[in-house]
């Protein structure tokens, strides 16, 4: 009895196995997708010789484990945004392709497409991949920290901006970068690039290259010929600003003084010191006594 349950076993296995074998589900192994488009998940079923004339049954459609899509004759159960390519219900039609409209981020992942029909099943597998270009980026400058301010925003994956001179000389070791990723799943990048005096190119340019590391846009900042004389007269400016309160309050304390000094001097004229009376009246007194010594 043991035994017989083992045949039987056996060979429903192998039936199962060959009834898998009959379908064949065809997928391209990887898609990339651009943010904002339209998305083919590309994929066909392919009956063996032994199974020409399968009918379809059902179509799934997975992301990461979860169901996104089911057919099955005329009744469909989808998450909004993912529809078949094409009707499933001629025979003759054996594309299975999945369609996704509006691509985002949260699109990114492994698809698998699972197909049924009455001469047995077949599974595919494929996954997306999503892009977003980047920005042209915009290049302003800021004279008070004389630093170059380079911004470049909505990408995916995340990128990298790079500096260079007109000798098309490097200089993204002396930046500083900063990628934001916003609620969407794209990118803002920004990076500062500070000068020092007496070090100024004409023209600086910033790049904007993907995670692949190819270039996408580039954006340049040309100084103008008075652009280091501007800044130094706005320096000046500035400090004539500081310094021009200072020299009117001084110039007011000086003021005081000497006009405090002229109303003594003016004072002293009008109002001239009493003359002192001690020698006569000591003369008078040696006279009187010699008068007496006299008598």
């Amino acid at each position: 009895m043991a035994s017989n349950g083992v045949l039987l076993w056996l060979m429903f296995s192998l039936i199962s196995i060959g009834n898998t074998a009959l379908i064949n589900v065809e997928c391209r192994a990887e898609h990339v997708g651009k943010y904002g488009q339209h998305s083919l998940l590309q994929c066909v079923y392919k009956p063996s010789q032994d199974a020409e004339d399968a009918q379809l049954d059902w179509v799934e459609w997975k992301k990461d484990e979860q169901q996104i899509l089911f057919i099955r004759l005329e009744k469909t159960v989808a998450v909004p945004g993912f529809s078949l390519a094409e009707p499933s219900g001629n025979a003759a039609n054996r594309n299975v392709s999945l369609l996704i409209t509006n691509t985002s981020v949260k699109h990114q992942g492994e698809y698998t497409c699972g197909v049924g029909t009455d001469s047995g099943d077949g599974l595919g597998y494929t996954s997306l991949r999503v892009t977003a270009k980047y920005n042209k980026p915009a290049v302003k400058f800021d004279p008070k920290t004389r630093t170059l301010i380079c911004e470049s925003d909505s990408g995916y994956p995340k990128g990298h901006l790079r500096w260079f001179d007109e000798n098309r000389t490097e200089w993204t070791k002396s930046s500083k970068m900063e990628a934001l990723e916003t609620e969407s799943g794209l990118f803002n990048l920004s990076s500062h690039l500070t000068l020092l005096t007496g070090s100024t190119f004409s023209t600086y340019t910033c790049l904007v290259f993907n995670a692949s590391g190819g270039k996408e846009e580039e954006g340049t900042y040309t100084f103008d010929a008075t652009q280091e004389a501007q800044d130094q007269e706005k320096g000046v400016n500035q400090a004539t600003k500081i310094v021009a309160p200072l020299l009117v309050i001084g110039s007011l304390i000086i003021g005081l003084l000497l006009l405090s000094l002229l109303l003594y001097k003016r004072r002293s004229q009008r109002y001239p010191q009493p003359v002192s009376t001690t020698e006569p009246n000591d003369e008078k007194g040696e006279d009187q006594s010699h008068k007496d010594s006299q008598a």
